[in-house]
């Protein structure tokens, strides 16, 4: 199928969970430093990693879950978040929502309510629309 990206095998599976760790402990770095926004584009460059499985996406899930949940003032993510992050966001915004966990929605339905004001509702549709990068 033309157009689609090449996933990754299941064996190279450990090299982008070692990434993914990497990735966090950046973050977790950021973080302490009080930079928010910058731990969450952080967390969303290389996203989603390019594999179907499910341990990869879960610990890629885990570190945008932790940089997203630190966001204190989502109207100023959105004046320094590049719109190349939008579409992936709004993937990770409905994968929270799905968690059911009342904190995780809140803050997911935050982000939602302004990055929908930001993007349009372009970005919704082409987040559920894709079907090759599933989070």
């Amino acid at each position: 199928m033309a157009g689609t990206k090449e996933f990754v095998e299941a064996d190279n599976a450990e090299a982008i969970i070692t990434r993914i760790e990497h990735k966090s402990r950046k973050i977790e770095s950021l973080l302490k430093q009080q930079k928010p926004i910058e731990a969450l584009k952080t967390a969303l460059e290389g996203s989603p990693p390019n594999t179907r499985d499910e341990r990869c996406k879960s610990a890629n899930w885990i570190v945008v879950h932790r940089a997203m949940m630190a966001i204190k003032d989502v109207d100023s993510l959105f004046s320094s978040l590049d719109p190349e992050y939008y579409d992936i966001l709004m993937k990770y915004l409905y994968r929270g929502l799905s968690t059911g966990d009342r904190p995780t929605c809140d803050q997911c339905l935050r982000i939602h309510e302004k990055l929908t004001e930001k993007a349009g509702l372009g970005c919704i549709l082409r987040s559920l629309a894709d079907t090759v990068n599933t989070v």
